[in-house]
């Protein structure tokens, strides 16, 4: 009983406001536990003419011909004319532990030119590694979304129809070696690294640990990794599973992003601007060509001439000086708002408080 109060008493402090913290498994992921990338060559037949040119495809034939002679059919010497075959790459992400037998999704696009896979079926197709050996095996029909209506004077295209994916269609027939049993230490990797964070999760994993366990089994290695070390006699699964749980306060660095193809501007929580004036005007300037036509009087010897006439107006919108300064995200943005300027307006200032020294974080622009 005293034992069960202490993990609760452990789970309280390490999760503490569960509205303002973050869950350790949504902001890392176990270092060695991933996806691995699958690739192959296949045939996708039944196309309704859409298929590739086997004149401008050679590959194409050559993969048709090397088929039907695995089949018994010798088609050696026989020139192929068939457009309801195209030739794909399929790709697939083998998930971490994906044991024999299971099912994953594949993707397929065409290599030639191929118009449309609609309507398709991907022959087997063996799916290697990076290492060349044969992890999965995929076959089955494609869903393709997008589609082509051409006519003779209008060709109308909706989404990618050269591209599909066949879901559950993969086999695994070979498991990646390794399995979390092996693990005798986890290695946490955080997705955003920082220090205080990596200190901050250790801490939340110790204080859990030491109440479950007896005593603390993680140590921030450095601003990406946090190291547990294994309970013995544990089920690794759950007891990652127990720590996933833990809630902690993330820290973020100071940042300001801004995208000038958007005018997106993303302030992070912690920027500061120290006490700056800032005023924002802008000047217009218009020109406009009125050529008046001058011709001499009648009876009057000389040349009708075109006479160039130019007016040129220049108006510069009046602007107020402003004091900006920002201690925290809601007097920052506040500051800004009371200035009345356009997402371009602010990203233009925001990179001269920045030159001035005034911007206290890391400014990035794309």
């Amino acid at each position: 009983m005293i034992a069960r109060l202490l993990i609760a008493a452990a789970l309280v402090l390490c999760t503490g406001n569960a509205m303002a913290l973050t869950r350790i498994k949504d902001i890392s992921s176990v270092q060695g536990v991933r996806d691995n990338q699958l690739i192959g060559y296949g045939l996708v037949m039944g196309l309704q003419g859409t298929g590739d040119t086997l004149r401008n495809s050679p590959f194409t034939e050559q993969a048709m011909q090397s088929m039907l002679d695995r089949m018994g059919i010798n088609v050696q010497g026989i020139p192929l004319r068939a457009r309801n075959t195209a030739a794909v790459m399929v790709t697939a992400n083998l998930p971490a532990f994906a044991a024999i037998g299971s099912r994953i999704d594949i993707s397929v696009s065409s290599i030639g030119d191929a118009s449309s896979l609609k309507g398709g079926t991907l022959l087997i197709t063996q799916l290697n590694g990076s290492d060349g050996l044969t992890y999965a095996v995929a076959q089955g029909q494609l869903a393709v979304t997008g589609f082509t209506i051409q006519g003779q004077a209008e060709t109308l295209t909706q989404g990618v129809p050269t591209s599909g994916r066949i879901p559950n269609g993969a086999l695994v027939e070979r498991q990646i070696p390794g399995q979390l049993r092996d693990l005798n230490e986890i290695m946490l990797d955080l997705a955003n690294p920082d220090f205080k964070t990596a200190a901050m999760m250790a801490d939340a994993i110790n204080a859990y640990t030491q109440a479950r366990y007896g005593r603390p089994l993680a140590k921030e290695r450095d601003l990406r990794t946090v190291v547990v070390a294994r309970p013995s006699n544990s089920n690794p699964a759950r007891f990652l599973a127990e720590i996933g749980e833990l809630g902690i306060e993330v820290d973020t660095p100071a940042k300001v992003v801004v995208d000038q193809r958007t005018g997106t501007v993303v302030i992070g929580k912690n920027v500061q601007i120290s006490t700056v004036a800032v005023t924002q005007g802008s000047l217009t300037v218009r020109v406009t060509e009125t050529p008046v036509v001058s011709q001499p009087n009648p009876f009057a010897s000389g040349e009708t001439v075109v006479v160039p006439r130019t007016d040129i107006q220049a108006d510069e919108a009046g602007g107020h000086l402003a004091l900006v300064r920002g201690t925290d995200l809601q007097t920052l943005v506040r500051g800004l708002n009371r200035l009345g300027l356009k997402p371009s307006d602010i990203i233009s200032i925001l990179q001269a408080i920045k030159t001035s020294g005034a911007l206290q974080a890391e400014l990035v622009v794309q």
